[in-house]
């Protein structure tokens, strides 16, 4: 969840994966066979006139409100939702699934949640809960027609958390399951940051962020400043800021830190809002689906916990990403989506 957690909140103020057992072989993570006009044909879809993008009306305690989807492709076998990070970030950070899904004839659904950039946002704090975002999520599923012959949930960050969740008290309707980038105890996310990525930090620039999250001076253009050089290039992403993706950027740009504080909390180094004592690691062995954890060596999310949480849950793979951060997806892409296409296809075709 940092950091989108995604580890973000901050920085969108501001404006601004070697496989593990069993190995993906480089014709599992091969190209569909199916001719890119049967993925590509619209036939008898209602979302044709959009581009695929659909508005779904969703039921909370507070009212009807609508949140924004966009397939892209047909696959009947293989559809994944999309969970983004935050909370209240948005889909356009995993816009790198583009380069590589469609190649391989996967479809897949951007998906914005409720108070985030593409959907309705409306201002009622008491909707961000845990519970009310697990039932958006079974909505959302029902009004895209996915089921378990089909449907794979992905989760990075905070979406991580959430697909969790989802799994738990949902999993008959899965097919399949991706925890991209997130721990399953918030308390120990906190001590990995407290024991591990804080004493790595240059130790004066470290002070002088807790000096400014002690005052409550989230806003300055210092705090920021500090966080960018010292924290964010190694764990968050590892690339210049200057070089990020124009997705990467929009989703920073378009947080709502009305949910993310809430949630997450204000400070970049730990988990301090509602979820703050959010641990299901004494219930992975529930989960059912077969499942793919993905963890990377300079993640904010600590990687042996997430390699230990594919040992717990019944049916699961673990994939390391040696060169990446908490957006693998992007400073280490090949692996990334090599082991996350191998995965589908694994499942899929009835190897795992």
């Amino acid at each position: 969840m940092k950091k989108t957690i995604i580890g973000l909140a901050a920085i969108l103020l501001m404006n601004s994966c070697k496989p593990s057992q069993p190995p993906v072989s480089a014709a599992t993570a091969a190209p569909e066979t199916a001719s890119s006009s049967s993925y590509f044909d619209n036939t008898g879809r209602t979302d044709v006139l959009s581009g695929g993008v659909r508005m779904i009306p969703v039921q909370t305690p507070k009212g009807t409100f609508r949140v924004w989807t966009k397939r892209i492709g047909n696959n009947p076998r293989i559809k994944v939702l999309l969970l983004h990070g935050g909370p209240g970030v948005t889909h356009e950070y995993l816009e790198a699934f583009d380069s590589y899904f469609p190649a391989a004839g996967i479809e897949y659904y951007y998906y914005d949640q409720l108070g985030s950039y593409y959907s309705d946002q409306p201002n009622e704090p008491t909707l961000w809960e845990l519970p009310r975002f697990v039932e958006e999520v079974e909505q959302v599923r029902q009004a895209l027609g996915l089921t378990k012959d089909n449907f794979y949930l992905y989760g990075q960050s905070w979406g991580g958390l959430l697909a969790m969740e989802y799994a738990l008290k949902y999993g008959q309707n899965l097919k399949g399951l991706v925890i991209s980038n997130m721990m399953s105890s918030i308390p120990k996310y906190n001590e990995y940051a407290t024991k591990v990525i804080m004493p790595a930090m240059d130790q004066k620039a470290l002070a002088e962020i807790k000096q400014i999250e002690a005052k409550g001076e989230y806003d300055k253009p210092r705090y920021m400043e500090l966080l960018i050089p010292n924290h964010y290039v190694h764990h968050l992403l590892r690339m210049p800021p200057d070089q990020w993706p124009d997705g990467v950027n929009r989703a920073f740009k378009h947080i709502n830190p009305a949910i993310y504080v809430s949630m997450q909390g204000p400070s970049e180094l730990g988990a301090s809002g509602k979820l703050v004592n959010w641990d299901r690691s004494a219930d992975l062995g529930k989960i059912t689906a077969k499942t793919l954890v993905i963890g990377a060596r300079y993640d904010t999310m600590d990687p042996e916990h997430m390699k230990w949480m594919s040992t717990q849950i019944p049916h699961a793979r673990f994939l390391y990403c040696p060169n990446g951060s908490h957006m693998a997806e992007y400073d280490d892409q090949q692996v990334y989506f090599t082991g996350l296409i191998g995965f589908l296809k694994d499942v899929d075709e009835g190897r795992f």
